[in-house]
């Protein structure tokens, strides 16, 4: 099962990402955009989707993916359940959550492969 851990480390190496707990929630911002969302449980996170894509996503994997609640519709958001994620999955969608809220010039910064402590094949 995928953690507030495994995203804490994956999202440490983004520009300008910084952690904030609110109403007992760890949220995970650039600026004031949340693009990373736990439930009080973490075993829920939210994340930045296009809403575009939401329902496909959400209809091909219903027992990992669901909509956020209905007041959080208009976001281009979607919930994800944690047991149900492997890591790979989760680092490339917290990535592209992030990416949706960062300037283009900052998307080369954001590497979803393994943490940097692996290294590198030269």
């Amino acid at each position: 099962m995928v953690t507030v851990e495994d995203v804490r480390r994956v999202v440490s190496r983004f520009p300008r990402s910084s952690e904030h707990l609110i109403r007992d929630r760890v949220k995970f911002r650039v600026g004031s955009i949340v693009y990373v969302s736990f439930s009080r449980d973490e075993t829920l996170m939210g994340f930045a989707f296009p809403k575009e894509e939401r329902d496909a996503l959400i209809a091909a994997e219903p027992a990992k993916f669901l909509l956020p609640e209905e007041s959080s519709l208009r976001f281009n958001w979607v919930i994800a359940r944690m047991a149900e994620l492997s890591e790979p999955e989760m680092r490339e969608l917290v990535t592209e959550a992030w990416r949706m809220v960062v300037p283009k010039k900052l998307h080369p910064f954001a590497d979803p492969g393994p943490p940097s402590s692996t290294p590198a094949r030269p």
